[in-house]
């Protein structure tokens, strides 16, 4: 029916997720996002809410999936298509599921530790172009 394999997964993380500059992708190990077996969730439709009106609070597209071996439940009501909503709960479970068994070396984990060093290297070279702009400026007698 649905499955994700590890090319799938790896897609997700490059194409749909926030954007990632090219020279991070390559770094980022993505060996260890757990598969999922489609025999081992629960899917549910229930009704959702939110804005949209009667015709969202009438229609079941919100998608309660449960992974059952870990007990993880994601609840997803995104869009107003229930096939869009499915897709994007078992994505959502792939990211919870990989965060919870791998922690520090979850994908997110490590695309926030690489956004942090590139913060990081432009704090400092903001904070050495001052210092060599008043450097300049003591120099040509401007302060």
């Amino acid at each position: 029916m649905f499955t994700l394999s590890r090319c799938n997964i790896r897609h997700l993380y490059t194409n749909l997720l926030p954007y990632t500059p090219i020279a991070y992708k390559h770094t980022i190990d993505y060996s260890k996002v757990p598969k999922i077996n489609e025999n081992d969730l629960s899917e549910q439709f229930v009704r959702g809410g939110g804005p949209g009106g009667s015709a969202v609070n009438k229609n079941a597209n919100c998608v309660v999936l449960t992974h059952v071996p870990t007990g993880t439940v994601v609840k997803c009501h995104l869009s107003r298509c229930q096939d869009e909503n499915r897709k994007m709960a078992r994505e959502m479970l792939i990211e919870k599921l990989d965060e919870a068994l791998n922690g520090d070396d979850s994908v997110a984990a490590q695309k926030r530790r690489q956004e942090e060093t590139k913060y990081k290297k432009a704090e400092y070279k903001k904070k050495k172009r001052a210092k060599l702009k008043e450097e300049w400026r003591k120099r040509e007698g401007l302060v």
